[in-house]
């Protein structure tokens, strides 16, 4: 979908910010997909464990929020408008569908770290991407993303590598 830019003084050259603003918004749709899958995953967990992994699905969700926020508001820093409503992202999202049947803390926990993995991956070849176009301040940006992405998988992950 070739998008308007709106006026900037960014310094980016404009076939620069468009790479960058087609990559962000994909990101976007995956990332708050991302995020309603964390929130399914808290919502509806039962279990042994429940009140641990309804509170960590809860963290996973908060930090993807803020995540969310630097894709989105970097996509109308270089000029252009964020694609966030839930018909965009129920198109666009590259993410595995949550199955909607599940009710044990294992399976969320598995459910999860799949798609967290699969952001993960796609976040880190945004790395690359921004990189490519000459985008050093948008590659940071997937870089932090990358990193956090990584250690809530590792949270969340942890959870099935447990020997009790």
């Amino acid at each position: 979908m070739k998008m308007t830019l709106h006026q900037t003084q960014n310094s980016l050259p404009e076939n620069t910010r468009r790479k960058t603003i087609d990559l962000l918004n994909q990101s976007l749709a995956d990332i708050l997909d991302l995020g309603l899958q964390a929130k399914q995953a808290h919502w509806n967990v039962k279990g042994p464990h429940f009140i641990g992994l309804h509170e960590l699905f809860d963290k996973v969700a908060e930090q993807l929020e803020d995540f969310t926020d630097g894709i989105a508001e970097r996509a109308v820093e270089l000029g252009c408008t964020a694609l966030g409503t839930i018909q965009i992202v129920s198109k666009t999202s590259r993410l595995p569908v949550y199955p909607l049947n599940l009710s044990s803390g294992r399976d969320h926990i598995a459910a999860l770290s799949k798609t967290l993995s699969k952001f993960g991956a796609t976040a880190r070849a945004g790395i690359n991407s921004a990189g490519k176009t000459g985008d050093a301040d948008t590659a940071d940006l997937f870089t932090e993303v990358s990193r956090g992405v990584d250690k809530l998988l590792w949270m969340v992950e942890a959870h099935l590598q447990a020997r009790d």
